[in-house]
């Protein structure tokens, strides 16, 4: 079964975002990709705590596209260890996972 995935990163700006978001829709990884601008990120790195404003993607994207999702987004990402999170849903709409199901290739 083809299910929907949520894949979730974080960008450091807003201009970063779009681009990244635009490359996936037209590799046809994504059927589309949510940006959420200003969120605050607390955490640990190299033994410090940082704070930094980012930008969230949310992509809407298939279980079969996954790895070629990952692969794409560690390949054009700008942080060294970007947050990539994959989230499926329970439930959601016949319809709606029919869409995005036939925008991802």
């Amino acid at each position: 079964m083809n299910s929907i995935l949520i894949v979730i990163t974080t960008l450091p700006n807003l201009q970063e975002a779009k681009n990244l978001a635009k490359e996936l829709i037209e590799e046809r990884l994504a059927a589309c990709v949510q940006i959420q601008p200003s969120v605050t990120s607390i955490y640990r790195w190299n033994d410090q705590v940082c704070e930094e404003s980012e930008v969230q993607l949310s992509i809407k994207t298939t279980t079969k596209q996954w790895l070629a999702v990952e692969s794409y987004i560690q390949k054009n990402h700008p942080y060294d260890l970007p947050e990539l999170i994959a989230l499926s849903p329970s439930q959601h709409s016949k319809a709606y996972g029919a869409w995005v199901s036939a925008e991802v290739k």
